[in-house]
């Protein structure tokens, strides 16, 4: 937990130092309060949706019906995005005080791509395009998604598992 403070604490200082903002008329210990203050106030909204993820329990309607968290990470270098994968769905989380949630079910993706840049590939990050029949987005990209090639695997193995358990079966168009 203090090592993520640490982190969350650094980055706030490296945001600062790239926003331009004349953070210098304010002395030293100011400056540190504020960013101490700050760090207090966003790691409980940044890092309490993680934790819940552990702690609660979902009621299954039997135990088939369980849903299992099989991946959760962050876009690199973001604090503000989350992709949690399911053996059910894909759920984005957007936003540092409100949040936007968007839930994507495995069975209406008809598409999994994995692309990277050369810049991507020297630091392992990639982005991960997912095309469905979901009518409000028929489309989500998960980006700068750390060892992108791993996560597409698992996620085409959730995706084809979602569709064998409900019986949908591929039929390619002539």
């Amino acid at each position: 937990m203090e090592k993520s403070k640490a982190e969350l604490k650094v980055s706030i200082w490296k945001a600062i130092a790239q926003s331009g903002v004349p953070f210098n008329n304010l002395s030293n210990e100011d400056q540190s309060r504020f960013v101490d203050q700050l760090t207090e106030t966003l790691y409980p909204m940044l890092f309490s949706e993680t934790e819940n993820i552990q702690s609660v329990d979902p009621v299954p309607e039997s135990d088939d019906e369980l849903e299992e968290v099989l991946w959760h990470g962050r876009p690199f270098l973001s604090l503000v995005e989350s992709y949690t994968i399911t053996n059910e769905r894909i759920k984005i989380v957007r936003g540092l005080i409100s949040k936007d949630i968007e839930n994507f079910e495995l069975i209406r993706v008809q598409d999994l791509d994995v692309s990277q840049s050369v810049g991507d590939r020297l630091i392992g990050i990639g982005d991960i395009t997912i095309s469905g029949a979901d009518a409000s987005s028929p489309m989500i990209i998960l980006r700068n998604v750390p060892q992108p090639h791993d996560v597409y695997e698992l996620l085409r193995k959730a995706w084809l598992a979602a569709r064998k358990k409900y019986g949908l079966i591929f039929r390619e168009e002539m």
